[in-house]
């Protein structure tokens, strides 16, 4: 392995864990302003990306991923965030509110990048590593936010999908056995791949205007 693939491949992996550390912020700190006090008792309402990582999900396997090259996309996880939800009156809007804060600050990120990237009036040659940077950042994100939207446990947009009713309690569950095999197979399958490419794809581009813009 080259100084190259060693720095590109660690850059990767920053990006990776302060990504999945600011989209679980994200689920803590909307749980605690909706009245939630188990992820700030647990110590989650932090910016402090390693409060949220999975030792396996958010560093070992990305890191395996990453230098290893398997074949495969860059797979990861972060540590779930827990929740009580403590008020009847409100629990199903808190919920959604708290499920979709997690991809929320993943936008927030692309649009900060893409600020950074603008702003910052970076040299295509000079500032290389830079600009590398910044542009993965923001395909990371969108990424992560197009994935996690997916409506199947324990993705994030599978809860939605429960509190709008959309699965019943029976049927959430049922998907929640069976998961990560449903996940395995749809993203294997072309046109599943061409959906969440050009759902990437999309959910980046304004962020892209937005750099050209600025800069």
């Amino acid at each position: 392995m080259d100084i190259g693939h060693l720095r590109d491949g660690l850059l990767q992996l920053i990006l990776l864990i302060i990504s999945i550390g600011l989209h679980e912020f994200g689920h803590a700190w909307m749980a605690d302003m909706r009245g939630d006090p188990l992820p700030r008792r647990q110590g989650r309402v932090t910016l402090n990306p390693f409060a949220h990582a999975d030792p396996m999900g958010t560093i070992a396997i990305p890191a395996l991923m990453i230098f290893l090259s398997p074949g495969f996309g860059l797979i990861g996880w972060g540590k779930p965030v827990q929740i009580s939800l403590p008020n009847p009156k409100t629990r199903r809007m808190d919920d959604i509110l708290i499920t979709l804060a997690g991809p929320a600050m993943n936008v927030v990120l692309c649009f900060i990048l893409a600020v950074i990237g603008g702003l910052g009036h970076f040299d295509q040659v000079k500032d290389a590593v830079i600009v590398k940077f910044l542009l993965q950042g923001i395909f990371l994100n969108a990424g992560l936010v197009v994935f996690n939207l997916i409506p199947v446990p324990p993705l994030d947009g599978s809860r939605v999908a429960l509190r709008l009713g959309l699965y019943t309690e029976e049927m959430f569950l049922t998907l929640s056995r069976w998961g990560f095999i449903i996940l395995l197979v749809l993203i294997n399958l072309p046109p599943f791949q061409w959906a969440l490419h050009e759902g990437l794809r999309w959910l980046a581009l304004p962020w892209l205007a937005l750099w050209d813009l600025l800069a």
